[in-house]
């Protein structure tokens, strides 16, 4: 069958930390390791539920800063120390541009309700036809409904479709409702496999 979609995740292949050392820093000032910082960051029921948009970033936040024992006066401060390091792949979204009009493209992203915004003000919302947010839409990869919402959005079957994600877990969640999926590991592998696979379902 022919594909005729392309979603894309956002954290860890668009925007990816290409820079540890601003987190790094931040981490060792507050004693603790990179990835304990992470984790207090990204994996915890306060993140889970921003993402699900149960609460807001800005509570997620306060309630970081609070499990690090410092004043809520700093919050944004780590907040920006703690993002320093990302970059935006633009190259990577450009690639995505190229593809349209013949692929619908679509974002499907595990993202607190500030995404949208910083699409749009990063000026690269243009590069997809919908954005499946999963504190909008309050589902998260890899439950099953929400790769099921995003090919609903786009208007292909799970065979016409193929995703690129990060996370081994959410390749597996796409897989199991029928979709094609790549696990992004480098960028130029991940685009040589993305374009083979769409030249052998033309």
């Amino acid at each position: 069958m022919t594909i005729r979609a392309v979603y894309f995740d956002l954290g860890g292949v668009i925007v990816r930390t290409g820079d540890r050392e601003p987190r790094a820093k931040l981490a060792e000032r507050l004693g603790m390791s990179y990835e304990e910082l992470a984790k207090a960051v990204f994996e915890n029921e306060s993140s889970r539920r921003a993402s699900l948009g149960a609460v807001s970033p800005q509570e997620h936040w306060a309630d970081v800063i609070q499990r690090l024992g410092l004043p809520p006066s700093e919050a944004d401060s780590v907040r920006q120390e703690f993002f320093a390091g990302d970059t935006l792949d633009l190259d990577l979204i450009n690639f995505l541009r190229s593809l349209r009009p013949k692929y619908r493209t679509g974002l499907l992203s595990n993202a607190w309700s500030d995404m949208r915004e910083y699409l749009v003000s990063q000026k690269i919302d243009d590069a997809f036809d919908q954005l499946i947010i999963s504190a909008e839409v309050g589902i998260m990869k890899p439950d099953a409904r929400i790769y099921q919402l995003a090919l609903e959005k786009l208007g292909v079957a799970p065979a016409e479709a193929v995703f690129v994600d990060d996370f081994a877990v959410n390749i597996e969640g796409a897989r199991a409702v029928g979709m094609y999926a790549i696990q992004f590991t480098r960028l130029d592998q991940t685009v040589e496999e993305l374009k083979k696979l769409l030249n052998d379902h033309r």
